[in-house]
């Protein structure tokens, strides 16, 4: 009778444990699908906006410091109208001046008597200055309208600083106290800001690097993107045609969402220039009127077949009437794009998230040709072709494997066609057919030339 308790004890315990240890896989997968995921990059996994905040000196009561934005991200940048910085001050303290930006309100200061601060907003809200600022209003690095771009494309344009001058507060590394609940606007939606964190003094250094400074108080804050948090539907969609089929297939239809649809333009209104001047008034787009009701469409074109190369056609559409894409981004994955051999109309740069996967690039426009994607119209289009080695291994145009894994624009990953839908590859019974066909017709044609 012992035994039987004694099993049944071993029995009940091991159905404890079993269902204990699905409670806690149940617990891990409802944590890993709800945690806020979306924020992290698998094709860029240390890409972030970061703010450095430098002390570089006391004043009689506060201080005077250098702050600085590095864009980290490889291929997501911010485009006009520009970044907007905001947070809340952790006291009472105020902006007596700024060189290089701007805050977009002063609030109230008839606290103040005499000499009054440039802000006294509890939470106030900085923008940039354009390029053409008075020369006094100047700070390094400074004047880009916001503008910055991904430090894949060029990392001295994906900086952005100003200096700012603070009162009422703190004289000292221990009386500062850290502004709090930084946003990053401007750019759209989809940036979340971590809270501000102390970390080791940022050190200087002169032009000749022979003098040395350092700054006396540091911090950071890093803000992330994330793609779900500025729409449900994507932004941009993918087609797909190619040299060897006479199937073209477009963009899913309302790869973007139908929410615009009401409201789109037809290519071939004669009420377009009144219907963009009423739609300035909001930031909602105007689209022209698609199937897929796509800003941007990207279309993947195989164009030609060489005996060792193969060459694709690459064409960037913009459908929207109201917004130009300046320094854009084009990146793609494709297990071929390791043997690239030349581009012709775009800068392209291999992007390794992995040291050993090396088959995912970017691509983006030539300075002052084609690094701004204009507005719908007949100039809201840029285009290159891409000429690839064929590798012996891997190579093969069956099974819709000469088109892309994945393409994002602007960092915003596009929609793809069901594979189902490609452009299918002749068997090889239909190529010998065709090929048979060609030569019967070529040798009568020569028959009756000479006959």
């Amino acid at each position: 009778m012992a035994c039987k308790k004694t099993q049944g004890h071993d029995l009940l315990s091991n159905f404890l444990s079993s269902h204990q240890r699905l409670n806690i896989f149940l617990v891990v997968f409802l944590i890993v699908i709800i945690s806020p995921t979306e924020a992290y990059d698998p094709l860029d996994p240390n890409g972030n906006i970061t703010i450095r905040w430098d002390i570089m000196s006391w004043t009689p009561d506060g201080y005077v410091a250098a702050v600085t934005m590095n864009n980290f991200q490889k291929y997501r940048q911010i485009m006009s109208p520009g970044w907007t910085i905001g947070w809340a001050w952790a006291r009472r303290e105020v902006i007596w001046s700024i060189v290089g930006a701007q805050t977009t309100e002063q609030g109230d200061c008839s606290r103040f008597r005499g000499n009054l601060p440039h802000c006294c907003l509890r939470r106030p809200t900085v923008v940039d200055l354009l390029p053409a600022a008075p020369y006094n209003q100047q700070y390094s690095n400074c004047c880009k309208g916001g503008v910055l771009a991904s430090w894949g494309q060029d990392p001295v344009a994906a900086v952005s600083a100003f200096q700012i001058s603070v009162g009422l507060a703190g004289t000292t590394n221990r009386t500062v106290r850290l502004p709090r609940n930084f946003t990053l606007g401007g750019a759209g939606p989809g940036y979340t800001c971590g809270p501000a964190k102390r970390v080791p003094s940022t050190v200087f250094y002169s032009p000749d690097r022979r003098r040395r400074t350092q700054a006396l108080m540091t911090w950071n804050v890093t803000c992330t993107y994330s793609e779900i948090l500025v729409s449900k539907h994507p932004s941009c969609c993918v087609s797909f045609s190619s040299f060897y089929s006479e199937d073209i297939t477009p963009c899913p239809a309302c790869s973007c969402g139908c929410r615009n649809r009401n409201n789109c333009v037809s290519s071939s209104s004669g009420r377009l220039s009144s219907r963009v001047n009423i739609s300035r008034n909001d930031d909602s787009p105007l689209l022209q009127c698609t199937s897929h009701m796509c800003p941007v469409r990207v279309h993947w074109h195989v164009k030609i077949n060489y005996k060792d190369y193969w060459r694709v056609k690459i064409a960037i559409t913009n459908f929207n009437y109201l917004r130009n894409y300046t320094q854009w981004t084009l990146l793609a994955q494709h297990p071929n794009l390791d043997n690239v051999t030349e581009v012709f109309s775009f800068n392209y740069k291999p992007l390794v998230p992995y040291k050993s996967i090396n088959d995912t690039g970017m691509f983006y426009g030539l300075k002052f040709y084609n690094d701004m994607l204009m507005e719908a119209g007949p100039y809201g289009n840029v285009q290159s072709e891409v000429l690839m080695k064929k590798d012996k291994d891997t190579f093969t145009f069956r099974q819709g494997w000469a088109f892309p894994r994945r393409v994002y624009f602007n960092g915003d990953e596009c929609r793809l066609p069901s594979p189902d839908e490609y452009p299918m590859f002749p068997s090889s019974a239909c190529i010998t057919l065709v090929s048979f066909a060609t030569k019967s017709a070529a040798m009568l044609f020569m028959f009756l030339i000479f006959s």
